[in-house]
């Protein structure tokens, strides 16, 4: 007859985020909200009457009530939760669930755990004729505007995340290959490639820079960090200030969407679906692990569905 065994519910949590730093080798930043969420969890558990404070009490009903607390929380400032983020919330329990039970910890299946059905959202993306518009906008004169430009390029280019783009080092360009390597989620590694225009541009902004720093993108404005930095860690460019540089341009191209470094991301799929690229081999330039995630490409631009509506169907005259 098999025991059931229990573990305090804040064990439980550390032990999880350890498994997941250690052994799957997880992002810093997914750590980083697998514990903010879970602690969300955690302070919500002591709250009840009584304190819930093991594995053993995680219950349906339970789950069901915090649903119900995430669908009615705010903040101090009275910003509610989006449901995708209550989502995230419940998909990190789920991941908690599933490490126990794999280490024989009696508790709630994590198949209880229900989802809320999430608001659809729209890809934003920009056509052909609006990427070039953008990525004119750069005054190439300056060496921010230079380094705009070949930020921009790479980024349409590549379809790089911008937490994979921030991270890239100048030894890592190979420009005579027009290609080179990035781990992007889950550790996993793959191979992007540089088109000519976007080789042109790094070239001219990497022959501009008067310095020996080891970040691809620097930045040129902002206080220098005290003390020597000679490998220039502290001048890289970060996600934010990519976002940024986005917003500048997308306002100065006058375009109607507001795009992010993700929706470029999104504009190099949907560009290379439009040109006849097949899904599997976009799977593997965006790194998705599974194709199902390339598939909502599929619902913007398929050209083959384009030409069959053009060949059979038939306005009203």
């Amino acid at each position: 007859m098999s025991q059931n065994i229990f573990m305090d519910l804040k064990d439980a949590i550390m032990s999880f985020l350890e498994y997941l730093e250690l052994e799957k080798n997880t992002s810093k930043l997914t750590v980083r909200n697998y514990r903010h969420y879970l602690n969300r969890f955690c302070l919500f558990c002591l709250s009840r009457v009584p304190p819930v404070k093991d594995t053993a009490s995680i219950t349906s009903d339970l789950v069901r009530s915090y649903r119900l607390f995430l669908t009615r929380y705010s903040d101090k400032n009275n910003l509610t939760l989006k449901r995708i983020t209550q989502n995230y919330h419940l998909i990190a329990l789920r991941a908690l669930l599933r490490y126990l039970i794999r280490h024989d910890i009696t508790v709630l299946s994590p198949e209880k755990v229900e989802l809320g059905k999430a608001e659809s959202r729209s890809l934003k993306f920009l056509d052909r004729s609006q990427v070039q518009r953008l990525l004119n906008m750069p005054e190439i004169s300056t060496p921010q505007g230079l380094r705009d430009k070949a930020v921009m390029e790479v980024l349409f280019s590549t379809g790089l995340r911008v937490s994979e783009l921030v991270k890239l080092n100048r030894e890592s360009i190979n420009l005579e290959q027009k290609e080179f390597g990035v781990i992007g989620k889950g550790g996993r590694h793959r191979v992007v490639f540089l088109s000519e225009g976007a080789c042109y541009w790094l070239d001219k902004y990497l022959k501009d820079r008067k310095d020996n720093f080891k970040p691809l993108f620097i930045r040129y404005a902002g206080k220098k960090n005290k003390g020597e930095d000679r490998f220039g860690e502290g001048f890289r460019l970060n996600p934010r200030t990519i976002q940024r540089i986005l917003e500048k341009y997308v306002l100065k191209a006058r375009i109607p969407v507001k795009i992010t470094p993700h929706g470029l991301r999104h504009s190099f799929a949907t560009d290379l679906l439009s040109a006849g690229a097949d899904l599997r081999s976009i799977q593997e330039m965006l790194g998705h692990k599974n194709i199902s995630t390339t598939q909502i490409y599929t619902h913007l631009t398929n050209p083959q569905l384009r030409e069959i509506h053009h060949k059979f169907h038939r306005s009203a005259t």
